[in-house]
């Protein structure tokens, strides 16, 4: 059965394999994104996929940018907070504005956009909600105590929402990929990504979006409504949960 799905941080990386697989899927998709106005335009030219500008730190932002979908689209009943930023530092060097970036972004934007659409969910019975943590949030990192924090938030936020969700037919879902071959990723040097990334990496080599994508299709699917609540670690055995 297709539905409405929203994907934050959608035009890029990650979030755009997400919102292209949830479309194939057969649901109807909308995606967000905070900036980058020239990716967004194609993005939506390549994919069909509409693209609404907003920052998910917003919470303002965030109940207007849902309304617009929403009169556009229809109820969202799938809602993937993909979105995310760093800003990378050893801790004795971070400072403030560091810290409270990241956490306004990949914490508090999970509850930017997923609040203004709970009660809607409870009231339909029905929600799926899948939101994209790290590796990083389940071992940490150095020089990302920041993102490890907001991550590390983000699936302590899966386990408690779930359980106010389950008996209403919302559930509620974690997934940490571990390295993927995004663009970001790929830029990193091809000496570090051989020499240090990729054999810490059991199966020995980056993960796709697309690999990600799936699990998000599964998690979203009608009948995945017995797994709430769950971390779902996708890393090719980098760190086992």
């Amino acid at each position: 059965m297709g539905r409405v799905a929203l994907v934050t941080g959608g035009t890029r990386g990650i979030g755009a394999a997400i919102a292209v697989a949830l479309k194939d899927a057969g649901h109807t998709v909308a995606v967000n994104y905070a900036g980058n106005d020239e990716a967004a335009a194609k993005f939506t030219a390549d994919t069909g996929i509409p693209a609404y500008k907003w920052s998910v730190a917003d919470y303002d932002g965030c109940v207007e940018g849902i309304a617009k979908v929403e009169a556009d689209l229809g109820p969202v009943e799938i809602l993937v907070n993909n979105a995310g930023i760093t800003r990378d530092g050893m801790f004795h060097k971070m400072t403030r504005e560091q810290w409270q970036e990241v956490i306004d972004t990949n914490l508090s934007g999970v509850f930017n956009m997923t609040h203004p659409l709970w009660n809607g969910m409870r009231e339909r019975k029905f929600g799926r909600i899948v939101n994209i943590s790290s590796i990083n949030g389940q071992k940490g990192q150095a020089g990302q105590v920041n993102y490890s924090a907001a991550k590390a938030g983000d699936i302590g936020f899966t386990k408690a929402l779930a359980q106010e969700g389950a008996f209403k037919g919302i559930t509620v879902n974690t997934i940490c990929p571990g390295y993927i071959g995004t663009e970001m990723v790929r830029a990193v040097p091809e000496k570090v990504l051989n020499e240090r990334i990729i054999p810490q990496i059991p199966v020995g080599r980056l993960g796709e979006p697309e690999e990600i994508a799936r699990c998000v299709v599964f998690l979203a699917a009608d009948d995945a409504g017995f797994i709430t609540g769950s971390t779902l670690t996708a890393n090719g055995g980098q760190y086992m949960a």
